[in-house]
């Protein structure tokens, strides 16, 4: 069971799929709203907001990525699992820009599924310790914990929930090698394998927003070990 109550909204024009998901999240404690499209999505989250809202790509009216844009054009910050049929980079990077916070490729397991849910609100309300961090700093990358705003120079950064919370575990260990079971472990809550692109993803995303400029590249990858962040 969740420790604490959640409302969770399903996105999703399959009814089978509504259905199944809102059947094993009222099991595990959740409370469940059930809409068909994008749409309905919005009326439903403006007048009764959920916690987290899971999202299906291909939906009649305003898809998944609209509704994604949508919200984040509103500087809605509502934690958004991502669910596709499609399983490309190229697919899972458009949710990405579109504002995912996390994405989920069908057939998924449930229990994937259920953790992944579990990481998101974790995130979104961070332990009170957590909130009372100063700003962090790596060359002219600027990180606040607790405002959760990030500048490269003088330039505010917008990042996804799981960006910013990816950054700062690197940040946080500037100079440090995570690999890749620790991130997975520290940002999901869950070791997805080896041969998961999820992290892969991520990290692209993050250096297309944070090295893409003329300043040194922070971000580094090791190789067979992981990613680290450090100043040249």
């Amino acid at each position: 069971m969740v420790a604490m109550s959640a409302k969770v909204l399903v996105v999703d024009d399959d009814r089978a799929i509504r259905e199944s998901l809102a059947r094993a999240l009222e099991l595990d404690g959740y409370e469940v709203s059930l809409v068909s499209d994008g749409a309905s999505a919005l009326a439903t989250i403006r007048a009764s907001r959920p916690d987290v809202a899971i999202v299906d790509v291909m939906m009649p009216n305003i898809d998944g990525l609209t509704l994604c844009r949508v919200l984040r054009a509103e500087r809605d910050r509502l934690p958004i699992l991502m669910l596709t049929a499609r399983t490309e980079t190229s697919d899972r990077t458009a949710g990405l820009d579109a504002g995912a916070d996390d994405y989920l490729a069908k057939p998924f397991d449930l229990d994937e599924l259920m953790a992944r849910i579990r990481a998101l609100l974790r995130r979104s309300r961070p332990d009170e310790e957590d909130t009372k961090q100063s700003v962090l700093q790596v060359g002219d990358l600027k990180l606040d914990p607790e405002a959760r705003r990030v500048w490269r120079g003088d330039d505010e950064i917008e990042l996804s929930k799981t960006e910013f919370d990816l950054l700062e575990l690197l940040v946080r260990n500037a100079g440090i090698v995570l690999d890749h079971t620790v991130i997975y472990e520290r940002i999901w809550n869950y070791d997805f394998g080896p041969d998961s692109k999820n992290l892969a993803v991520y990290i692209s995303y993050l250096r297309r927003k944070i090295d893409s400029g003329d300043g040194a590249k922070l971000i580094h990858t090791v190789r067979g070990v992981g990613y680290t962040v450090r100043a040249s």
